[in-house]
């Protein structure tokens, strides 16, 4: 699995191949095919992989909230973990979205997997939050915008790591990656609060 993370971070999906990944983790691929059936199922599992980490992380901080802990702050550490976890290591936003577009409908599940959780977990998020405001929740339909809203945090990294990646004299740092994931949360927060009312 280090294997292919590392060669598919580096040289892309369709430019490795299951005899590179097993060279480079002096293995045999025989020793490949007892554990997988394709490099297709070898990629999957790190997308799973990827994901349950973020997603564990994501329920710890949320788990260690105090119920009267001040929602934005909340919101603030989950993307702050979100953030992290995607670009610390520059490798894992790659291989968690920047290769699986179009390499075959069970990739594409996987991904829209991963994202159908994440707005899950937002959208329970609201719901147990009340956000501050609120007064009509059957008003608003918090699966739509979680989903949509998923999409540009997803968005937004990918954007960051596209500048960072352009660099130039200043490359943004990651706490402006956080600020624009928190502001982005803020008025999507006080949109639903608007129009719940």
């Amino acid at each position: 699995m280090a294997s292919a993370f590392e060669l598919i971070a580096r040289d892309g999906y369709a430019n490795t191949s299951i005899e590179q990944i097993c060279q480079n983790a002096f293995v045999g691929n025989k020793a490949f095919y007892e554990t997988f059936e394709s490099k297709e199922d070898c990629y999957i599992e790190l997308l799973r992989q990827i994901a349950e980490r973020i997603e564990r992380q994501a329920v710890e901080v949320l788990d260690n909230a105090t119920a009267d802990a001040d929602a934005d702050e909340t919101v603030h550490r989950l993307l702050s973990v979100f953030a992290h976890a995607l670009v610390d290591d520059p490798r894992v936003a790659v291989v968690a979205f920047g290769e699986c577009a179009g390499i075959s409908p069970r990739v594409e599940r996987q991904r829209r997997e991963n994202r159908r959780w994440t707005a899950a977990f937002l959208e329970e998020f609201w719901r147990r939050r009340q956000l501050p405001g609120m007064a009509d929740s059957a008003a608003v339909d918090f699966h739509a915008l979680a989903v949509l809203t998923v999409g540009g945090l997803f968005e937004a990294v990918a954007d960051w790591l596209h500048d960072r990646e352009a660099g130039g004299d200043s490359p943004p740092s990651i706490d402006v990656l956080i600020g624009n994931l928190t502001s982005f949360m803020r008025v999507v927060s006080a949109g639903i609060a608007a129009s719940s009312r």
